[in-house]
Protein backbone atom coordinates (compact mmCIF):
# COMPACT_ATOMS: atom_id res chain seq x y z
CA UNK A 1 0.00 0.00 0.00
CA UNK A 2 1.33 3.05 -1.29
CA UNK A 3 1.64 6.33 1.03
CA UNK A 4 -0.95 8.04 0.08
CA UNK A 5 -3.42 4.89 0.59
CA UNK A 6 -2.31 4.62 3.95
CA UNK A 7 -2.26 8.09 4.58
CA UNK A 8 -6.58 7.73 3.33
CA UNK A 9 -6.88 4.73 5.23
CA UNK A 10 -5.61 6.23 8.77
CA UNK A 11 -7.50 9.53 8.71
CA UNK A 12 -10.79 7.37 7.63
CA UNK A 13 -9.51 5.72 11.10
CA UNK A 14 -8.89 9.16 12.89
CA UNK A 15 -11.78 10.66 11.87
CA UNK A 16 -14.24 7.68 12.75
CA UNK A 17 -12.32 7.67 16.83
CA UNK A 18 -11.96 11.25 17.08
CA UNK A 19 -14.72 12.73 15.21
CA UNK A 20 -12.83 14.93 13.01
CA UNK A 21 -8.80 13.54 11.27
CA UNK A 22 -5.50 15.69 12.53
CA UNK A 23 -2.56 15.10 10.63
CA UNK A 24 -0.15 13.87 13.22
CA UNK A 25 -1.60 10.89 14.53
CA UNK A 26 -1.44 9.64 10.55
CA UNK A 27 1.60 10.93 10.09
CA UNK A 28 3.22 8.99 12.91
CA UNK A 29 1.26 5.84 11.94
CA UNK A 30 2.65 5.64 8.30
CA UNK A 31 6.00 6.44 9.90
CA UNK A 32 5.69 3.44 12.29
CA UNK A 33 4.71 0.71 9.34
CA UNK A 34 7.11 2.39 6.22
CA UNK A 35 10.34 2.94 8.01
CA UNK A 36 12.60 5.19 5.96
CA UNK A 37 9.70 7.07 4.18
CA UNK A 38 10.56 10.60 3.45
CA UNK A 39 8.56 13.07 6.06
CA UNK A 40 8.56 15.59 3.55
CA UNK A 41 6.11 13.18 1.66
CA UNK A 42 4.09 11.45 4.29
CA UNK A 43 3.52 14.99 6.10
CA UNK A 44 2.09 16.44 2.43
CA UNK A 45 0.11 12.92 2.02
CA UNK A 46 -1.69 13.29 5.48
CA UNK A 47 -2.38 16.91 5.59
CA UNK A 48 -3.98 15.76 1.89
CA UNK A 49 -5.98 12.65 3.41
CA UNK A 50 -7.48 15.03 6.22
CA UNK A 51 -8.81 17.28 4.02
CA UNK A 52 -10.74 14.89 1.65
CA UNK A 53 -11.52 13.16 4.65
CA UNK A 54 -13.55 16.19 6.74
CA UNK A 55 -15.65 16.77 3.71
CA UNK A 56 -17.27 13.08 4.21
CA UNK A 57 -20.62 12.96 5.25
CA UNK A 58 -21.17 10.62 8.09
CA UNK A 59 -22.60 8.37 5.63
CA UNK A 60 -19.21 8.51 3.22
CA UNK A 61 -17.16 7.84 6.10
CA UNK A 62 -18.67 4.92 7.50
CA UNK A 63 -18.50 3.46 3.89
CA UNK A 64 -14.86 4.02 3.80
CA UNK A 65 -13.97 3.01 7.09
CA UNK A 66 -15.88 -0.34 5.99
CA UNK A 67 -13.52 -0.66 2.99
CA UNK A 68 -10.82 -1.13 5.99
CA UNK A 69 -12.61 -2.65 9.30
CA UNK A 70 -11.23 -6.36 8.75
CA UNK A 71 -7.93 -4.57 9.33
CA UNK A 72 -8.77 -2.32 11.98
CA UNK A 73 -10.28 -5.00 14.07
CA UNK A 74 -7.25 -7.21 13.40
CA UNK A 75 -4.58 -4.02 14.57
CA UNK A 76 -7.22 -3.85 17.54
CA UNK A 77 -6.60 -7.13 18.64
CA UNK A 78 -2.92 -7.06 17.68
CA UNK A 79 -2.46 -4.01 20.37
CA UNK A 80 -5.10 -5.56 23.12
CA UNK A 81 -2.76 -8.49 22.88
CA UNK A 82 0.32 -6.57 23.17
CA UNK A 83 -0.49 -4.47 26.37
CA UNK A 84 -2.70 -7.29 27.85
CA UNK A 85 -1.67 -8.63 31.16
CA UNK A 86 0.82 -11.72 30.67
CA UNK A 87 -0.99 -14.60 29.32
CA UNK A 88 -1.18 -17.08 33.06
CA UNK A 89 -0.74 -20.23 31.89
CA UNK A 90 1.75 -22.97 32.96
CA UNK A 91 3.76 -25.55 30.74
CA UNK A 92 2.49 -29.09 31.19
CA UNK A 93 -0.37 -28.45 34.04
CA UNK A 94 -3.03 -30.39 33.99
CA UNK A 95 -6.50 -29.20 34.12
CA UNK A 96 -8.22 -31.22 37.45
CA UNK A 97 -5.07 -33.08 38.30
CA UNK A 98 -3.11 -30.02 39.50
CA UNK A 99 -1.43 -29.31 43.21
CA UNK A 100 0.45 -26.45 44.31
CA UNK A 101 1.63 -24.71 47.48
CA UNK A 102 2.78 -21.84 48.70
CA UNK A 103 5.65 -22.41 51.20
CA UNK A 104 6.54 -19.27 52.83
CA UNK A 105 9.35 -19.80 55.85
CA UNK A 106 7.92 -18.70 59.53
CA UNK A 107 11.22 -16.82 60.13
CA UNK A 108 10.12 -13.22 59.41
CA UNK A 109 7.06 -11.46 57.50
CA UNK A 110 5.60 -11.50 54.79
CA UNK A 111 6.51 -8.99 52.19
CA UNK A 112 4.75 -7.98 48.66
CA UNK A 113 7.27 -10.35 47.54
CA UNK A 114 5.69 -13.08 49.10
CA UNK A 115 2.64 -11.94 48.27
CA UNK A 116 3.71 -12.38 44.44
CA UNK A 117 4.46 -16.06 44.84
CA UNK A 118 1.50 -16.75 47.22
CA UNK A 119 -1.10 -14.93 44.60
CA UNK A 120 0.19 -16.92 41.74
CA UNK A 121 -0.40 -20.27 43.80
CA UNK A 122 -3.81 -19.43 43.98
CA UNK A 123 -4.68 -18.21 41.00
CA UNK A 124 -3.09 -21.17 38.80
CA UNK A 125 -4.86 -23.54 41.46
CA UNK A 126 -8.44 -21.82 40.41
CA UNK A 127 -7.09 -21.91 36.70
CA UNK A 128 -6.58 -25.68 36.48
CA UNK A 129 -9.39 -26.48 38.81
CA UNK A 130 -6.50 -27.68 41.45
CA UNK A 131 -5.81 -27.96 44.82
CA UNK A 132 -3.81 -25.38 46.74
CA UNK A 133 -1.83 -26.27 50.04
CA UNK A 134 -0.20 -23.43 52.56
CA UNK A 135 3.18 -25.43 53.47
CA UNK A 136 5.31 -24.22 56.00
CA UNK A 137 8.57 -24.71 55.68
CA UNK A 138 9.62 -24.28 59.28
CA UNK A 139 13.30 -26.72 59.59
CA UNK A 140 15.01 -23.91 61.19
CA UNK A 141 14.87 -23.95 65.19
CA UNK A 142 17.02 -21.22 65.14
CA UNK A 143 14.89 -18.44 63.13
CA UNK A 144 11.06 -19.84 63.32
CA UNK A 145 8.53 -18.69 65.56
CA UNK A 146 4.49 -19.09 65.97
CA UNK A 147 4.29 -15.55 65.73
CA UNK A 148 5.81 -15.42 62.11
CA UNK A 149 3.16 -18.21 61.53
CA UNK A 150 0.32 -16.54 63.21
CA UNK A 151 1.15 -12.88 61.27
CA UNK A 152 1.89 -14.97 57.60
CA UNK A 153 -2.04 -17.18 58.38
CA UNK A 154 -3.41 -13.47 58.96
CA UNK A 155 -1.86 -11.61 55.87
CA UNK A 156 -2.96 -14.42 53.94
CA UNK A 157 -6.57 -14.47 54.76
CA UNK A 158 -6.58 -11.07 54.75
CA UNK A 159 -5.70 -11.22 50.93
CA UNK A 160 -7.91 -13.90 50.30
CA UNK A 161 -6.30 -16.53 49.61
CA UNK A 162 -8.32 -19.56 50.59
CA UNK A 163 -6.30 -23.04 50.84
CA UNK A 164 -7.52 -26.95 51.23
CA UNK A 165 -4.78 -27.45 53.63
CA UNK A 166 -1.66 -26.65 55.92
CA UNK A 167 1.02 -28.65 56.39
CA UNK A 168 4.43 -28.20 58.67
CA UNK A 169 7.92 -29.49 57.38
CA UNK A 170 8.21 -30.13 60.92
CA UNK A 171 5.63 -32.93 61.19
CA UNK A 172 7.26 -34.72 58.65
CA UNK A 173 11.10 -35.46 60.55
CA UNK A 174 10.21 -38.92 61.12
CA UNK A 175 9.61 -39.25 57.48
CA UNK A 176 12.51 -37.33 56.23
CA UNK A 177 14.97 -39.36 58.61
CA UNK A 178 13.90 -42.61 56.79
CA UNK A 179 14.66 -41.16 53.16
CA UNK A 180 17.81 -40.23 54.23
CA UNK A 181 18.56 -43.71 55.54
CA UNK A 182 17.73 -44.70 52.01
CA UNK A 183 19.89 -42.84 50.59
CA UNK A 184 22.68 -43.68 52.98
CA UNK A 185 22.18 -47.19 52.92
CA UNK A 186 22.16 -46.71 49.43
CA UNK A 187 25.46 -44.99 48.99
CA UNK A 188 23.85 -41.80 47.53
CA UNK A 189 24.25 -40.14 50.74
CA UNK A 190 27.56 -40.29 53.31
CA UNK A 191 28.06 -38.64 56.80
CA UNK A 192 30.76 -36.08 57.16
CA UNK A 193 32.81 -34.65 59.58
CA UNK A 194 34.90 -31.92 58.10
CA UNK A 195 35.71 -28.61 59.10
CA UNK A 196 33.33 -26.37 57.43
CA UNK A 197 35.78 -24.03 55.67
CA UNK A 198 38.05 -26.85 54.54
CA UNK A 199 34.92 -28.20 53.34
CA UNK A 200 34.02 -25.38 51.72
CA UNK A 201 37.24 -25.00 49.99
CA UNK A 202 37.38 -28.36 48.64
CA UNK A 203 33.72 -28.06 47.18
CA UNK A 204 35.33 -24.84 45.34
CA UNK A 205 38.10 -26.24 43.73
CA UNK A 206 35.95 -29.49 42.52
CA UNK A 207 37.96 -31.90 44.97
CA UNK A 208 36.27 -34.95 46.77
CA UNK A 209 35.86 -35.04 50.58
CA UNK A 210 37.92 -37.99 52.25
CA UNK A 211 34.35 -39.33 53.51
CA UNK A 212 32.99 -39.68 50.40
CA UNK A 213 33.42 -43.18 49.64
CA UNK A 214 32.88 -43.90 53.69
CA UNK A 215 30.87 -47.35 53.92
CA UNK A 216 27.31 -46.71 53.95
CA UNK A 217 27.30 -49.02 57.86
CA UNK A 218 29.46 -46.17 59.23
CA UNK A 219 27.70 -43.04 57.79
CA UNK A 220 24.53 -44.83 58.88
CA UNK A 221 25.90 -45.21 62.65
CA UNK A 222 27.10 -41.64 62.37
CA UNK A 223 23.79 -40.40 61.19
CA UNK A 224 22.01 -42.84 64.24
CA UNK A 225 24.61 -41.03 66.78
CA UNK A 226 23.51 -37.21 65.40
CA UNK A 227 19.43 -38.10 65.60
CA UNK A 228 19.97 -39.56 69.27
CA UNK A 229 21.68 -36.21 70.31
CA UNK A 230 25.19 -37.71 71.01
CA UNK A 231 27.24 -35.42 68.61
CA UNK A 232 27.20 -31.88 69.06
CA UNK A 233 26.55 -28.86 66.37
CA UNK A 234 29.41 -28.74 63.67
CA UNK A 235 30.45 -32.20 64.53
CA UNK A 236 28.65 -34.29 61.50
CA UNK A 237 26.46 -33.45 58.60
CA UNK A 238 25.14 -35.82 56.12
CA UNK A 239 25.96 -35.01 52.48
CA UNK A 240 24.06 -35.70 49.17
CA UNK A 241 26.74 -37.42 46.82
CA UNK A 242 26.30 -35.32 43.38
CA UNK A 243 28.42 -34.16 41.45
CA UNK A 244 31.66 -32.95 42.29
CA UNK A 245 33.34 -32.70 38.88
CA UNK A 246 30.08 -30.67 38.17
CA UNK A 247 30.15 -26.74 36.82
CA UNK A 248 26.69 -25.86 39.17
CA UNK A 249 28.29 -25.72 42.68
CA UNK A 250 24.88 -26.70 43.90
CA UNK A 251 25.46 -30.06 42.88
CA UNK A 252 28.95 -30.76 44.33
CA UNK A 253 28.22 -33.12 47.48
CA UNK A 254 26.00 -30.18 48.88
CA UNK A 255 24.47 -30.76 53.07
CA UNK A 256 21.55 -32.11 53.37
CA UNK A 257 20.59 -33.02 57.34
CA UNK A 258 22.39 -31.07 60.13
CA UNK A 259 22.64 -30.75 63.88
CA UNK A 260 20.54 -27.77 65.19
CA UNK A 261 20.12 -27.91 69.28
CA UNK A 262 18.28 -25.24 69.64
CA UNK A 263 14.41 -25.57 71.00
CA UNK A 264 11.70 -25.31 67.99
CA UNK A 265 8.77 -23.40 68.36
CA UNK A 266 6.61 -25.84 67.45
CA UNK A 267 8.65 -29.35 68.11
CA UNK A 268 10.22 -28.43 70.92
CA UNK A 269 13.37 -29.97 71.57
CA UNK A 270 12.26 -33.11 69.72
CA UNK A 271 14.55 -33.49 67.36
CA UNK A 272 18.42 -32.56 67.19
CA UNK A 273 19.31 -32.93 63.55
CA UNK A 274 16.90 -31.09 60.65
CA UNK A 275 16.99 -31.31 56.84
CA UNK A 276 18.04 -28.39 54.87
CA UNK A 277 15.81 -26.59 52.24
CA UNK A 278 17.55 -28.71 48.97
CA UNK A 279 16.19 -32.29 50.85
CA UNK A 280 13.46 -30.92 52.76
CA UNK A 281 11.41 -29.11 49.57
CA UNK A 282 11.74 -32.21 47.20
CA UNK A 283 10.60 -34.75 50.20
CA UNK A 284 7.78 -32.70 51.56
CA UNK A 285 6.30 -31.85 48.28
CA UNK A 286 6.21 -35.52 47.37
CA UNK A 287 4.61 -36.09 51.01
CA UNK A 288 1.82 -33.55 50.16
CA UNK A 289 1.16 -34.67 46.56
CA UNK A 290 2.36 -31.68 44.60
CA UNK A 291 2.52 -31.70 40.89
CA UNK A 292 3.52 -28.05 40.25
CA UNK A 293 5.77 -26.19 41.95
CA UNK A 294 5.65 -22.11 41.53
CA UNK A 295 8.96 -20.97 42.81
CA UNK A 296 11.74 -17.94 42.50
CA UNK A 297 13.99 -17.92 39.73
CA UNK A 298 17.04 -17.61 41.72
CA UNK A 299 16.48 -21.28 42.91
CA UNK A 300 17.00 -22.54 38.96
CA UNK A 301 20.21 -23.65 39.93
CA UNK A 302 19.01 -25.83 42.63
CA UNK A 303 16.44 -27.33 40.12
CA UNK A 304 18.92 -30.32 39.30
CA UNK A 305 19.36 -31.12 42.25
CA UNK A 306 15.67 -30.91 43.49
CA UNK A 307 15.21 -33.48 40.46
CA UNK A 308 18.44 -35.79 41.46
CA UNK A 309 17.68 -36.10 44.98
CA UNK A 310 14.38 -37.67 43.75
CA UNK A 311 15.57 -39.37 41.29
CA UNK A 312 17.92 -40.61 43.93
CA UNK A 313 15.04 -42.47 46.14
CA UNK A 314 13.05 -43.43 42.90
CA UNK A 315 9.93 -40.65 43.21
CA UNK A 316 8.51 -39.18 40.93
CA UNK A 317 9.61 -35.09 40.49
CA UNK A 318 6.73 -32.35 40.04
CA UNK A 319 6.84 -29.90 37.11
CA UNK A 320 9.26 -26.24 38.23
CA UNK A 321 8.03 -23.37 37.30
CA UNK A 322 10.25 -20.06 38.10
CA UNK A 323 9.06 -17.09 38.21
CA UNK A 324 11.28 -13.60 38.88
CA UNK A 325 11.45 -11.78 42.15
CA UNK A 326 9.52 -8.75 42.42
CA UNK A 327 11.24 -5.89 44.52
CA UNK A 328 10.22 -2.15 45.96
CA UNK A 329 13.11 0.29 44.98
CA UNK A 330 15.04 1.29 48.15
CA UNK A 331 12.81 -0.30 50.10
CA UNK A 332 13.78 -4.11 52.60
CA UNK A 333 13.17 -7.21 50.92
CA UNK A 334 15.45 -8.97 53.35
CA UNK A 335 14.26 -10.67 56.28
CA UNK A 336 17.37 -10.13 58.03
CA UNK A 337 17.67 -6.63 57.34
CA UNK A 338 14.04 -5.70 59.15
CA UNK A 339 14.76 -7.72 61.90
CA UNK A 340 18.56 -5.65 62.68
CA UNK A 341 17.16 -2.07 62.12
CA UNK A 342 14.10 -3.06 64.19
CA UNK A 343 15.99 -3.80 66.67
CA UNK A 344 18.44 -1.21 66.72
CA UNK A 345 14.77 1.02 66.94
CA UNK A 346 15.26 2.43 63.55
CA UNK A 347 12.21 0.61 62.53
CA UNK A 348 9.10 0.63 64.68
CA UNK A 349 7.91 -3.10 63.80
CA UNK A 350 6.94 -4.96 61.02
CA UNK A 351 4.04 -3.18 60.48
CA UNK A 352 6.31 0.15 60.11
CA UNK A 353 4.52 1.99 57.16
CA UNK A 354 7.70 2.52 55.55
CA UNK A 355 8.06 -1.09 55.09
CA UNK A 356 6.46 -3.36 52.78
CA UNK A 357 5.85 -5.87 54.64
CA UNK A 358 2.00 -6.90 54.23
CA UNK A 359 1.06 -6.04 57.66
CA UNK A 360 2.78 -2.53 56.98
CA UNK A 361 0.90 -2.21 53.57
CA UNK A 362 -2.50 -2.98 55.21
CA UNK A 363 -1.88 -0.51 57.98
CA UNK A 364 -0.78 2.19 55.61
CA UNK A 365 -4.25 1.43 54.09
CA UNK A 366 -3.69 -0.83 50.60
CA UNK A 367 -6.42 -3.01 49.84
CA UNK A 368 -5.97 -6.47 48.84
CA UNK A 369 -7.40 -5.65 45.52
CA UNK A 370 -4.48 -3.63 45.08
CA UNK A 371 -1.96 -5.90 45.57
CA UNK A 372 -3.40 -8.59 43.36
CA UNK A 373 -3.91 -6.48 40.76
CA UNK A 374 -0.23 -5.17 41.12
CA UNK A 375 1.42 -8.54 41.46
CA UNK A 376 -0.41 -10.37 38.64
CA UNK A 377 0.45 -7.75 36.15
CA UNK A 378 4.16 -9.42 36.35
CA UNK A 379 2.45 -12.32 35.72
CA UNK A 380 5.07 -15.61 35.18
CA UNK A 381 7.85 -13.40 33.40
CA UNK A 382 11.02 -14.10 34.60
CA UNK A 383 12.66 -10.94 34.54
CA UNK A 384 13.41 -9.61 37.74
CA UNK A 385 11.57 -6.33 38.32
CA UNK A 386 12.41 -3.15 40.68
CA UNK A 387 9.97 -1.31 40.76
CA UNK A 388 8.56 2.11 42.91
CA UNK A 389 6.30 1.66 45.54
CA UNK A 390 4.44 4.75 43.93
CA UNK A 391 3.15 1.95 41.17
CA UNK A 392 1.22 -0.14 44.05
CA UNK A 393 0.44 2.93 45.78
CA UNK A 394 -1.29 4.27 41.97
CA UNK A 395 -3.29 1.00 41.75
CA UNK A 396 -4.61 1.49 45.18
CA UNK A 397 -5.85 5.12 45.02
CA UNK A 398 -7.76 3.56 42.17
CA UNK A 399 -9.77 1.74 44.66
CA UNK A 400 -10.38 4.47 47.49
CA UNK A 401 -10.94 7.17 45.20
CA UNK A 402 -14.39 6.57 44.86
CA UNK A 403 -15.18 5.61 48.80
CA UNK A 404 -12.94 8.32 50.06
CA UNK A 405 -14.52 11.22 52.06
CA UNK A 406 -12.74 14.98 50.75
CA UNK A 407 -11.75 16.98 53.93
CA UNK A 408 -9.77 20.21 54.61
CA UNK A 409 -6.38 19.76 56.15
CA UNK A 410 -3.92 22.50 56.99
CA UNK A 411 -0.67 21.66 57.38
CA UNK A 412 2.26 23.78 59.51
CA UNK A 413 -0.69 25.84 59.68
CA UNK A 414 -0.93 29.62 59.93
CA UNK A 415 -3.50 31.62 61.98
CA UNK A 416 -5.51 33.79 59.47
CA UNK A 417 -7.80 36.72 60.65
CA UNK A 418 -10.28 38.40 58.06
CA UNK A 419 -11.01 41.86 59.25
CA UNK A 420 -14.77 43.21 59.35
CA UNK A 421 -16.10 39.57 58.59
CA UNK A 422 -19.39 38.79 58.42
CA UNK A 423 -20.53 35.71 60.08
CA UNK A 424 -21.40 33.18 57.22
CA UNK A 425 -22.92 29.71 57.21
CA UNK A 426 -20.70 27.57 54.37
CA UNK A 427 -22.21 23.51 53.18
CA UNK A 428 -19.13 21.59 51.83
CA UNK A 429 -19.93 17.93 49.59
CA UNK A 430 -17.63 15.27 51.27
CA UNK A 431 -17.43 13.92 47.61
CA UNK A 432 -17.23 15.69 44.48
CA UNK A 433 -19.62 12.98 42.77
CA UNK A 434 -20.52 10.58 44.82
CA UNK A 435 -23.53 10.80 46.79
CA UNK A 436 -21.90 11.11 50.51
CA UNK A 437 -23.92 13.80 51.83
CA UNK A 438 -22.13 17.31 52.88
CA UNK A 439 -20.96 18.88 55.87
CA UNK A 440 -21.67 22.28 57.28
CA UNK A 441 -19.97 25.11 58.79
CA UNK A 442 -20.28 28.84 60.48
CA UNK A 443 -17.44 30.65 60.20
CA UNK A 444 -16.41 33.91 61.89
CA UNK A 445 -13.26 34.72 59.91
CA UNK A 446 -11.15 33.17 61.93
CA UNK A 447 -9.02 30.70 60.23
CA UNK A 448 -5.83 28.59 59.50
CA UNK A 449 -4.22 27.84 56.72
CA UNK A 450 -1.09 25.51 55.66
CA UNK A 451 1.92 27.40 55.71
CA UNK A 452 3.12 26.52 52.54
CA UNK A 453 0.22 28.73 51.13
CA UNK A 454 0.79 31.28 53.14
CA UNK A 455 4.39 31.98 51.90
CA UNK A 456 2.96 32.31 48.51
CA UNK A 457 1.23 35.13 49.82
CA UNK A 458 2.41 38.55 49.13
CA UNK A 459 0.95 41.75 50.81
CA UNK A 460 -2.31 43.16 48.91
CA UNK A 461 -2.39 39.60 47.10
CA UNK A 462 -5.63 38.53 46.01
CA UNK A 463 -5.98 34.51 47.01
CA UNK A 464 -9.45 32.76 47.77
CA UNK A 465 -10.35 30.44 50.50
CA UNK A 466 -11.79 27.19 48.40
CA UNK A 467 -15.66 27.27 48.63
CA UNK A 468 -15.64 30.38 50.47
CA UNK A 469 -14.90 34.20 49.21
CA UNK A 470 -12.10 35.76 48.04
CA UNK A 471 -9.47 37.79 50.06
CA UNK A 472 -7.07 40.47 49.68
CA UNK A 473 -3.78 40.32 51.84
CA UNK A 474 -3.30 43.15 54.58
CA UNK A 475 -0.44 42.28 56.68
CA UNK A 476 1.41 39.44 57.98
CA UNK A 477 3.18 39.67 61.73
CA UNK A 478 4.60 36.59 63.05
CA UNK A 479 1.35 35.14 64.80
CA UNK A 480 -1.22 36.45 62.28
CA UNK A 481 -1.85 36.76 58.83
CA UNK A 482 -4.68 39.93 58.52
CA UNK A 483 -6.57 39.99 55.20
CA UNK A 484 -10.02 41.53 53.95
CA UNK A 485 -12.86 40.42 51.88
CA UNK A 486 -12.57 41.24 47.67
CA UNK A 487 -15.04 41.14 45.06
CA UNK A 488 -12.59 40.13 42.49
CA UNK A 489 -12.31 36.13 42.03
CA UNK A 490 -9.30 34.68 41.53
CA UNK A 491 -7.91 31.11 40.43
CA UNK A 492 -5.29 30.78 43.87
CA UNK A 493 -7.28 28.79 45.94
CA UNK A 494 -6.54 27.66 49.49
CA UNK A 495 -7.30 25.13 51.71
CA UNK A 496 -8.70 26.24 54.98
CA UNK A 497 -10.30 25.12 58.64
CA UNK A 498 -12.40 27.62 60.41
CA UNK A 499 -10.46 28.13 63.95
CA UNK A 500 -13.30 27.36 66.26
CA UNK A 501 -14.04 23.95 63.92
CA UNK A 502 -11.31 22.38 63.59
CA UNK A 503 -9.12 19.86 65.75
CA UNK A 504 -5.57 19.14 65.77
CA UNK A 505 -3.93 15.96 64.10
CA UNK A 506 -0.83 14.89 62.75
CA UNK A 507 0.04 13.31 59.13
CA UNK A 508 2.70 10.30 58.89
CA UNK A 509 4.36 10.47 56.22
CA UNK A 510 6.68 7.13 55.00
CA UNK A 511 9.59 7.38 52.63
CA UNK A 512 11.57 4.13 51.25
CA UNK A 513 13.87 3.22 54.34
CA UNK A 514 16.71 3.18 52.27
CA UNK A 515 18.76 5.45 50.55
CA UNK A 516 20.21 5.27 46.60
CA UNK A 517 23.18 4.04 47.88
CA UNK A 518 21.30 1.36 50.53
CA UNK A 519 22.25 3.38 53.96
CA UNK A 520 19.50 3.64 56.05
CA UNK A 521 17.61 6.59 55.62
CA UNK A 522 16.95 8.09 58.79
CA UNK A 523 14.88 10.85 57.46
CA UNK A 524 12.32 8.56 56.18
CA UNK A 525 9.60 8.72 58.18
CA UNK A 526 8.02 12.58 58.70
CA UNK A 527 5.47 13.88 61.06
CA UNK A 528 3.46 16.79 59.60
CA UNK A 529 1.24 18.49 62.23
CA UNK A 530 -1.62 20.37 61.51
CA UNK A 531 -5.19 21.33 61.80
CA UNK A 532 -7.98 19.24 60.67
CA UNK A 533 -11.84 20.51 60.02
CA UNK A 534 -14.13 18.93 62.73
CA UNK A 535 -16.01 16.55 60.48
CA UNK A 536 -12.90 14.66 60.97
CA UNK A 537 -13.77 13.97 64.53
CA UNK A 538 -16.93 11.76 63.18
CA UNK A 539 -14.58 9.36 61.15
CA UNK A 540 -13.86 5.93 62.24
CA UNK A 541 -10.68 4.48 62.71
CA UNK A 542 -8.57 2.68 59.65
CA UNK A 543 -10.66 5.13 57.19
CA UNK A 544 -9.29 6.57 54.37
CA UNK A 545 -9.85 10.10 53.19
CA UNK A 546 -8.81 12.04 50.76
CA UNK A 547 -7.12 15.39 52.48
CA UNK A 548 -7.46 17.57 49.61
CA UNK A 549 -4.33 19.32 47.69
CA UNK A 550 -2.62 17.20 50.14
CA UNK A 551 -3.58 13.63 49.82
CA UNK A 552 -5.03 10.10 50.65
CA UNK A 553 -4.95 9.23 54.07
CA UNK A 554 -5.64 6.66 56.76
CA UNK A 555 -6.56 7.44 60.23
CA UNK A 556 -4.28 5.16 61.87
CA UNK A 557 -5.05 6.22 66.01
CA UNK A 558 -8.25 8.02 66.45
CA UNK A 559 -7.48 9.00 70.11
CA UNK A 560 -4.30 10.61 68.87
CA UNK A 561 -6.08 11.75 65.72
CA UNK A 562 -2.92 10.45 63.90
CA UNK A 563 -3.18 9.80 59.57
CA UNK A 564 -0.72 7.89 57.67
CA UNK A 565 -0.37 9.35 54.37
CA UNK A 566 -0.88 6.97 51.42
CA UNK A 567 -0.63 8.52 48.62
CA UNK A 568 -1.25 11.73 46.39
Amino acid sequence: MGIEELARKYAVKNAVDYGKAMPGPIISKIMASSKGSDISEVSNAANAAVAWVNLLTKEELQAEYGKHSQEFASEKREKAEKTAKPKMELHGAVKGAFHTRYAPGPSGYATIGHAKAALLASTFANIYEGKLSLYFDDSNPEKEKQEYVDAIRSDLKWLGIKFDNECFASDNIPEIYDYARSLINSGKAYACSCDVEDMKSKRLGKQECGHRNTEPEESMRVFELMVKGAIGEGEAVIRFKGDMASENTALRDPTILRIKKGKHYRQDNKYSVWPLYDFNTPINDYLNGITDVIRSKEYELRDPLYRMILGALSLPSPRIHSIARLTIKNNLPSKRYQRIYIEEGLLSGYDDPRLVTLSALRRRGVRPEAIREFVLRFGMSKTDSVVDISMLMDENKKLVDQTAKRLFFVANPVALSIANAKSKSVELKLHPTEKMGSRKYAVDGNFYISGDDAGKISPTMLFRLKDLYSLRMKEYDANVMMAAQADQDTKFRIQWVASKQSIPCEVIVPKPPLLPDGQFDRQSLQVVKGYAEAYASKLKEREVVQFERFGFCILDDKKKMSFIFMSK
